[in-house]
């Protein structure tokens, strides 16, 4: 699977410890007194209530994400219902909201993520559902450092990782999780518990 070893790397230091503060991760530039860390670019999108989703729906809120696709069908049920568990762990705490990437281009438009939503239980003043375009779909999970991408000869088409990435206030990635797996959820809690401290 593509970049592996680096992912799995990452997801190992991620997902073992909980340092006194979380560090920045990515790559990041040295200029004299100034270091410039690894960004989320600037997005837009409709998300599942037809409600405009940019960079500044997230101002002064850390968020959790993830790439899905609403027809998958191999690990995306199990990270949608461990995102619904940390919806419900953090459900009166308006310092966190989630952002869920459909990499479907063709199928999953607004109202089918709509349909979806409303399935599963998601509440969409918190946890906003958008569709990426085929030619965001990698770069998009790239920038996240997770994976994501079409692949015809694998269940459902996409080949993408069940990882949940945690992203501060300021677009900076924190830690990431293994989505599928309930125990590593348990720790990713911990450190959102330590980001949400962290920020105020």
């Amino acid at each position: 699977m593509r970049y592996k070893l680096l992912y799995f790397a990452l997801f190992l230091w991620t997902c073992t410890s909980v340092p006194d503060k979380l560090p920045i991760l990515g790559d990041r530039i040295i200029e004299q007194d100034d270091t410039s860390y690894h960004t989320i670019a600037p997005f837009k999108y409709l998300d599942q209530d037809s409600n405009l989703i940019t960079n500044a729906t997230f101002k002064d809120k850390a968020y959790v994400a993830d790439f899905f696709f609403t027809s998958c069908p191999t690990i995306c049920p199990k990270v949608t219902r461990q995102m619904l568990r940390l919806q419900e762990a953090f459900q009166k705490d308006n310092r966190l909201q989630f952002l869920s990437y459909s990499i479907d281009y063709r199928k999953d438009s607004v109202p089918i993520l709509k349909r979806y939503a409303d399935k599963v239980g998601i509440n969409g003043a918190r946890w906003h559902l958008v569709q990426l375009k085929k030619d965001e779909v990698e770069r998009v999970a790239n920038q996240y450092f997770s994976i994501a991408y079409e692949d015809e000869t694998v269940a459902g088409g996409f080949d993408h990782s069940g990882r949940l990435m945690l992203v501060d206030k300021n677009g900076h990635i924190r830690a990431y999780c293994d989505g599928t797996d309930e125990q590593a959820v348990d720790e990713f809690m911990l450190k959102i518990h330590q980001l949400l401290d962290e920020e105020g």
